[in-house]
């Protein structure tokens, strides 16, 4: 039998992307920063999001129904920090900068890219649940820029990973 600390090691060496996964309604606003997040088909576009039944958001998630997921570039470190630590949600909120889409939850407005999405099914699996969610929009950034990073998260810290330019072979 595998133990739960050797997996958490081993999964450490995952490298993935870091997200912050808002959501808003009757249940109010609440946000937190997530790593399992991924892509399932793109017909129709669904996302799959795994959150901590444990967490104090989970219920809200649940009752609103929909979420948004923020794709964090490197200089998002901090706003990662906030919605994964014991702030309020109001607290959460007032780092950077937010608008909406078509469900209405929170989305990023500099993030590398937001996916605006209705839960449409819930499945739970061991301490957490597995929302898949159908995405209805999405906001891409103004512009590319070819210098932009993305947060990653490896080995239990931070990291950016971004473009590599193209190296000619002598």
């Amino acid at each position: 039998m595998i133990e739960a600390t050797d997996f958490r090691d081993a999964m450490s060496l995952l490298t993935t992307a870091v997200n912050i996964v808002t959501t808003n309604g009757n249940s109010g606003m609440h946000g937190f920063t997530a790593s399992a997040v991924c892509s399932v088909t793109d017909t129709p576009p669904t996302l799959l999001v795994c959150m901590n039944q444990a967490s104090r958001s989970h219920a809200h998630f649940i009752e609103n129904k929909i979420l948004s997921v923020n794709v964090l570039g490197a200089h998002h470190e901090s706003i990662s920090n906030a919605f994964a630590s014991r702030l309020t949600q109001t607290e959460r909120f007032k780092q950077g900068q937010w608008t909406k889409l078509t469900t209405g939850a929170p989305v990023l407005k500099d993030a590398l890219v937001s996916f605006d999405c209705e839960i449409e099914q819930i499945q739970k699996v061991g301490t957490h649940s597995v929302f898949l969610c159908r995405v209805v929009d999405i906001k891409l950034p103004d512009f590319q820029d070819a210098t932009e990073q993305s947060l990653v998260y490896f080995n239990r810290s931070y990291h950016q990973l971004g473009h590599v330019a193209d190296m000619a072979i002598s």
